[in-house]
């Protein structure tokens, strides 16, 4: 199938009215997100949680005898090769929707192809408030905002350990500014400004000047943002120095993966949009468990839950269209999506393209 182009730039034209990406047998998604690289786990946990539940509704027959195809392209957490990824998936594939992206400067990097291309982008592993505010028609986040992580992150820290000399670490890119602003936001509230802020470059484990920065002030937190590699390296180091705060950050660090890496005994707090996978007693959290052992997954933490959660949201919409489906109705499915799904609180609507809003917090001890 040729679709239809923008001769100057290459992008999807919204005059294009075929419906790609369906056929009598398939549905096929596009995938991009870091499955070598630093960030590697992040990709390939979201890609192995929805990939536990496409091949189970695959096994049963798909969505009204649609299989669902995964085309998944590594983009190592780089925006550069997020934007070719994408013009590739858009351009050269027959695609339905865009899903599982990770990272916020990955998805901010592909704006102008999202738009162009009115192909709905589905579920990305990132808070960030540009995919939320304003809404666009084609976008649905299922996890909650990092303005909400930051708020319950930060509320923690004050009200419940009375901290006020809060530092930042923050990783220097488009994730990093989107979760600065909302710490920022979240402090005010408490009538709180950050002690210090530093930064260090994403991808990089090269952080030891920012912890010189930070060991330069009395701090009793600070709220890190980052991935896990750079951020276990930054807490080990500063035990080696005596330097022992609290230390918090957001769900895009992935517990389980942080508190792996951690050598030594230290005070680390998660904030997750999703509940522990291995604990939690919701209907759908004894599903993923029952599918993971079925299937030999041994190793399963939030993020792969995640992905198995935006799955069966996108499998449960898909279906409720029936074999009519088209990205308009699913489209339309997503964002009045509301109520109890398995257990979990989703209350979507048309001005707010996000599914959950609910954090939880992890602990390190």
């Amino acid at each position: 199938m040729i679709r239809c182009l923008i001769p100057i730039i290459l992008l999807l034209s919204p005059l294009c009215a075929a419906e790609y990406g369906i056929t009598d047998n398939s549905i096929t998604l596009g995938m991009s997100n870091a499955l070598s690289g630093p960030s590697e786990q992040l990709g390939q946990h979201i890609k192995q949680g929805s990939q536990l539940y496409f091949d189970e509704v695959n096994r049963k027959g798909g969505v009204f005898g649609r299989k669902i195809q995964v085309i998944s392209l590594d983009d190592g957490y780089e925006p550069i090769r997020t934007v070719e990824n994408t013009r590739l998936l858009l351009l050269q594939k027959d695609i339905f929707a865009l899903f599982g992206y990770v990272g916020t400067p990955t998805s901010h990097a592909i704006l102008p192809l999202l738009e162009s291309s009115k192909v709905p982008y589905l579920m990305p592993f990132t808070g960030a408030a540009f995919l939320r505010t304003p809404t666009r028609p084609t976008i649905y986040n299922l996890r909650a905002s990092y303005q909400q992580e930051a708020v319950a992150q930060i509320h923690y820290l004050v009200n419940s350990r009375k901290y006020t000399k809060i530092g930042l670490l923050i990783q220097a890119d488009e994730f990093g500014l989107a979760l600065e602003e909302a710490l920022h936001t979240a402090l005010a509230e408490h009538k709180l400004t950050p002690v210090i802020t530093t930064r260090f470059r994403r991808n990089t484990s090269d952080i030891k000047a920012a912890l010189l920065a930070l060991e330069q002030h009395d701090l009793e937190a600070v709220s890190l943002v980052g991935t896990y590699k750079p951020l276990s390296e930054l807490i080990n180091l500063g035990f080696e120095h005596q330097f022992k705060p609290t230390f918090a950050t957001v769900s895009f660090a992935s517990s389980k993966e942080l508190f792996k890496h951690i050598k030594y005994p230290s005070d680390i707090i998660v904030s997750e949009v999703v509940p522990n996978p291995s604990t939690c007693q919701l209907e759908i959290c004894f599903e993923f468990r029952a599918l993971a052992k079925a299937q030999g997954m041994t190793e399963y933490n939030q993020v792969s839950f995640e992905g198995f959660i935006n799955a069966k949201v996108f499998i449960e919409t898909a279906s409720s269209c029936g074999r009519q489906l088209n990205q308009t109705c699913l489209l339309n499915k997503l964002t009045s999506l509301s109520g109890d799904f398995y257990g979990l609180e989703i209350n979507s609507d048309k001005s707010d393209h996000q599914g959950l809003k609910h954090v939880y917090m992890s602990f390190s001890h």
